[in-house]
């Protein structure tokens, strides 16, 4: 097989998971990753705003954990905890998230990061017959079948948006 893009299409690919890369130009003056990529593709090809999510790392007591939910809300650090099995949770320093998946920030993917994470995605991707995130690089994203990204990064699904 050619060597694909990204760490993250290169998973999909191995798995056999169709998927749909997007692209978009990213303005390297732009620190607003996710409100980019709604701008960019909200509309496009009949996607949705909130079907754009985006993949935000955690600390956890021992460890990292990955959230994956819509761009344009909040995470619920609590529901977040509490759908990993953790007493509390708090955002990851970004080197921490960098070094642990392997991407920038702005294109950390949940898909072929370096080492698996304990993973939430936000039951919201159910709604949809496919959810779009980063594919491992600013200006990347990747459309996919919610079930075939809870599957492949082993995910459970929970409410986990800030109210």
């Amino acid at each position: 097989m050619a060597r694909a893009a990204t760490p993250a299409i290169t998973a999909l690919l191995a798995a056999e998971i169709p998927h749909e890369v997007l692209r978009y130009h990213h303005d390297p003056l732009v620190d607003s990753f996710g409100d980019e990529a709604v701008r960019e593709l909200a509309g496009v090809g009949g996607v949705e705003p909130e079907q754009i999510f985006k993949t935000l790392v955690v600390a956890l007591p021992k460890g990292l954990g990955v959230a994956v939910l819509p761009v344009g809300y909040q995470l619920s650090l609590k529901a977040a905890a509490a759908a990993l099995g953790v007493p509390k949770a708090t955002m990851a320093e970004r080197a921490a998230a960098e070094r642990s998946t392997g991407y920038v920030a702005g294109g950390i993917s949940p898909f072929g990061q370096r080492k698996r994470l304990p993973t939430v995605v936000d039951s919201s991707a159910l709604l949809w017959d496919r959810v779009l995130c980063s594919a491992g690089k600013r200006g990347w994203d990747v459309a996919v079948h919610p079930q075939d990204l809870i599957k492949l990064t082993g995910a459970v699904t929970a409410d986990i948006l800030a109210t």
